[in-house]
């Protein structure tokens, strides 16, 4: 068994809590679902949010999303000028079979412009 690192995102319309708990629920689950992972496989998850976001803690939301034994930390991701606005970020340690050639990286619905040259 190795760890791996698995990273994911996805953007919200508006600074809005309902919206940063919907939205960080669905990056969790879309993580989990794609690597074929469970809640036991996860070492640790920190979560990022663009300084426009400061309605919920993504870790909050992700407690909410199943998460509630796996030591979370949010932070604030650093205010580059032109960067992309409202987006949650993941990075996820965990304990999997997958070599790194097969970890599935998410990017969700604007944040998928983050990375062009996964295939969504």
């Amino acid at each position: 068994m190795a760890v791996r690192a698995i990273r994911g995102a996805t953007q919200i319309d508006a600074d809005s809590r309902d919206l940063l708990l919907e939205a960080t629920a669905e990056l969790v689950r879309e993580v989990l679902e794609r690597n074929a992972l469970s809640t036991d496989d996860l070492i640790s998850v920190v979560l990022t949010a663009t300084p426009d976001l400061t309605s919920e803690f993504p870790a909050y939301a992700a407690r909410q999303a199943g998460l509630s034994d796996v030591p979370l930390l949010s932070a604030t991701e650093i205010a580059v000028p032109g960067a992309m606005p409202r987006v949650i970020r993941l990075l996820a340690h965990v304990e999997t079979d997958l070599p790194r050639s097969s970890v599935k990286h998410v990017y969700l619905r604007g944040a998928a412009a983050l990375r062009t040259d996964l295939n969504h």
